[in-house]
């Protein structure tokens, strides 16, 4: 089999495919992204009604069947200004992107469109001096290149069209792929610091010609940055300076150095970029016996990196380094306008696997902070700032909105199904969609800095925010991953990805709020608060999207026509374009449906609501991760994450994005897998 890549190049020959377990992740991403969590407990064995569980009670004869309703009447949702018209489906225009095999090392774009990279891995940003040589990698150049598995993603455009900031996280890191064998222990050792420096945060000034040309990086540019685990960082918030974050090195309980597992993201309204530590979990040893060890699934037993062995503070059990952990699992904030200023953490917004947190302005002024907590049963979460937002840009007015996320009130979702009972008469058709299908309270955990959980000071509900969850009874969700909502209506989309548990011995059967048993496609949910209030503590809910292969009986894409739908699974992040349509990529999809992971648009109004349609994919296990639509550009930008993450170093699985020989380098060319950000136009 022969195949080109975007620049018309015959691409080297394809290597077997490894099998893909758990129904989305390869064996390695779980083993190194989030430490086999598909291999352990869940960690949530609290008593809370299943999400699946309240629905039932209203929907107890609802079921998804193959034939729909087709163009069902939609309801558009009124938020923070008018409803958009129906053509606000339009948006950018591009040919349908048929599903690319799985076993396909190549970045598939519409007819019309070009793709190159931004950045890659190991591109210098500082100084030419520190160009990349994967065999000659040390930590000192990488923490001055760009770090590796680029997740969220911004491009904050300058109002003349020609300059930029790109703004990335570096989740984790693919050692197999990335080193040689070592063949010293001293050379291990530098391996796990050049993998510890390429975790993180980058900030890259950009430039291009005009306004909807492809943009180049810009070596030593001023406010170029990399945060590593090495930055200081700012602890904010009510468990700020308390007991459960000191340790030797920092007894004042104020300063983190680093962030890790930074997933997904989102970028505020006065400018500032917010990141989500996940996985971080995976990165400590622990005693593993404690409530909140367990809840986190910390546990006694040697690392994936065993960074262990190099610095002290990922080793819980090392004398005073128990509260270590504590100061990872937070929302990280950084300025990108400011190299010098220190990021901060906010624990106002609670420590738990954060994919991201996206913050809209509410009808009041206060803003809002919606996040999930990505893990199997896990909860959905809203925070509301005590104060209120200020318009404007300059010096003093963003010093004002910079606080905003340091202090409030933090909530958890808890479901409810008790709008009527929706009956349908054996003919497959379900109703027209727009109806709720339920209501949701958000309820308090710290108000204002004060606990609202009995038994628990704002400090502990706060820096174990799972217990304190579990004990207000939330509502488990099947994984909650990137949570944003709607700029041009207020909805806001929980992207479910999947959870592979349900239907499990013990555990509940399907629904039809959870459609499947072994739900290894996922669902998206689209939720509006009462009286578009972002400050609202009750909501209405609806299931937007069923994922997987139309064809099943088993999927649904908001009443419409199945037939004419793309195939979707496994939805992680999502983003909007100009015209309010929601974007959605995907990380699991070699797994399930056997075809690489791509990203597709979704009208949400008019007669196209629903209509799913892929507008690029990404290399051979690959994520699609961090969107950016630019649609009035016709511009596109994805960050490709670990291409050929099944391989090792001397068998690559992918040669993306640079697609030459194997082991080549020259020109900054490698011939091996490079995460990197790519942009997609149109010439």
């Amino acid at each position: 089999m022969t195949i080109t890549n975007g620049a018309g190049r015959p691409l080297l020959p394809l290597l077997p495919m490894q099998g893909h377990t758990h129904g989305k992740r390869s064996a390695v991403t779980c083993h190194l992204k989030c430490a086999d969590a598909c291999f352990h407990p869940v960690p949530n064995e609290s008593g809370n009604e299943y999400f699946r569980d309240i629905v039932s009670t209203a929907f107890t004869r609802r079921t998804l069947l193959l034939g729909a309703a087709a163009g069902a009447a939609a309801v558009v949702i009124a938020g923070n200004g008018p409803a958009q018209p129906a053509s606000a489906a339009s948006g950018l225009a591009f040919g349908v992107t048929p599903p690319t095999p799985a076993d396909v090392d190549d970045m598939v774009v519409p007819e019309g469109f070009s793709w190159n990279p931004i950045l890659r891995w190991g591109d210098p940003l500082f100084s030419r001096a520190d160009s990349f040589d994967p065999n000659a990698q040390t930590a000192a150049k990488q923490a001055r290149q760009f770090g590796y598995n680029n997740d969220y993603l911004d491009i904050i455009r300058r109002a003349n069209g020609r300059e930029a900031l790109l703004v990335a996280n570096h989740e984790y890191t693919n050692e197999n792929i990335m080193f040689p064998p070592a063949a010293t222990e001293a050379q291990a050792e530098e391996q796990r610091r050049v993998a510890m420096a390429a975790h993180g945060m980058s900030v890259v000034e950009l430039s291009r010609t005009a306004a909807g040309k492809p943009w180049k990086y810009r070596v030593g540019g001023r406010l170029n940055r990399r945060i590593t685990m090495s930055t200081p960082f700012k602890l904010t918030g009510p468990a700020a300076g308390s007991q459960l974050v000191k340790t030797v090195a920092d007894p004042a309980g104020r300063t983190v150095l680093g962030t890790l597992g930074n997933c997904a993201g989102g970028t505020t309204p006065w400018g500032t970029v917010l990141s989500g530590e996940e996985n971080f979990n995976g990165y400590f040893r622990s005693p593993g016996t404690s409530a909140a060890d367990k809840r986190y699934g910390l546990a006694d037993r040697e690392t994936s990196r065993k960074w262990e062995t190099i610095e002290p503070r990922f080793d819980s059990r090392n004398p005073g380094y128990a509260n270590e952990v504590n100061r990872f699992g937070w929302i990280v904030e950084v300025d990108p306008e400011e190299p010098n200023e220190p990021p901060v953490k906010h624990t106002a917004l609670g420590r738990f696997k954060h994919e991201g947190a996206n913050v809209i302005v509410g009808s009041t002024g206060h803003v809002a902070a919606y996040m999930g907590d990505d893990e199997r049963f896990d909860y959905l979460y809203k925070f509301v700032s005590h104060d209120t937002y200020q318009e404007g840009t300059s010096r003093t007015v963003r010093k004002h909105n910079k606080t905003l996320l340091t202090r409030g009130s933090l909530y958890v979702a808890r479901f409810s199904g008790d709008s009527p009972a929706v009956e349908i008469d054996g003919t497959g058709t379900l109703p027209a969609d727009g109806a709720f299908d339920g209501t949701g309270t958000w309820v308090p955990l710290v108000v204002d800095g004060v606990s609202q959980v009995a038994g628990f000071t704002a400090a502990e509900a706060l820096v174990n925010v799972r217990l304190a969850a579990d004990t207000v009874g939330a509502t488990k969700m099947d994984r909650a991953e990137d949570v944003e909502p709607n700029p041009h209506t207020g909805a806001v989309y929980v992207a479910c990805t999947n959870n592979t548990d349900r239907g499990k011995p013990g555990k509940e059967g399907a629904t039809e709020s959870n459609p499947r048993v072994n739900n290894r496609h996922g669902h998206i949910i689209e939720l509006v608060e009462d009286g578009n209030d972002a400050t609202s503590t009750t909501f209405q809910w609806r299931i937007l999207l069923v994922a997987g292969d139309p064809a099943a009986a088993d999927t649904y894409f908001a009443g419409f026509d199945k037939s004419k739908v793309s195939p979707i699974s496994c939805p992680d992040n999502v983003a909007f374009d100009s015209q309010g349509n929601l974007w959605i990529s995907t990380d699991g999809a070699p797994g399930t449906l056997n075809q690489c992971d791509a990203l597709f648009k979704v009208p949400l109004d008019g007669p196209e609501r629903g209509h799913v349609e892929q507008f690029l994919s990404v290399p051979r296990e690959a994520e699609t991760s961090g969107p950016v639509i630019h649609d009035e550009e016709s511009m596109v930008y994805v960050a490709v994450q670990h291409p050929g993450e099944d391989g090792a170093w001397g068998a690559q699985h992918s040669y993306f994005p640079d697609y030459v020989a194997p082991g080549t380098l020259a020109g900054g060319k490698w011939g091996g897998p490079r995460p990197s950000i790519v942009q997609v136009w149109k010439p």
